[in-house]
């Protein structure tokens, strides 16, 4: 079982920059490649980013790309998001996940506890 703490987020106004973080541990947890979600108020769980177990390859939703960066500290199983030139419309619930492969959007395996990112206009 893979357990996680997020961290970071909170309110910045358009066009600054957050970043969130996402510590996984647990006897699998290294394996998992992993990824970042948001939902929005009344919307649908929308992929953001997604990174290979080793940081080696990276996945972007189209909204995000030349903005968002995903990284990952392999020795401490930490997962970033760093989120530049924020728009209003980034403002969501952000939850890091497993996944079964970067190509693959689709939480697997574990889900973590949710920031709350928020960008004001």
């Amino acid at each position: 079982q893979v357990q996680t703490v997020q961290s970071g987020g909170g309110l910045v106004q358009a066009g600054g920059s957050l970043r969130l973080s996402c510590i996984a541990s647990g006897r699998t947890a290294t394996s998992y490649d992993m990824g970042w979600f948001r939902r929005a108020p009344g919307k649908e769980r929308e992929f953001v980013a997604a990174i290979s177990w080793n940081g080696g390859t990276t996945n972007y939703a189209d909204s995000v790309k030349g903005r968002f960066t995903i990284s990952r500290d392999t020795a401490n199983n930490t997962v970033y998001l760093q989120m530049n030139n924020l728009k209003p419309e980034d403002t969501a619930v952000y939850y890091c996940a497993g996944l079964r492969e970067v190509s693959d959007v689709r939480p697997f395996g574990f889900w973590g506890q949710g920031s709350q990112v928020t960008v004001s206009s």
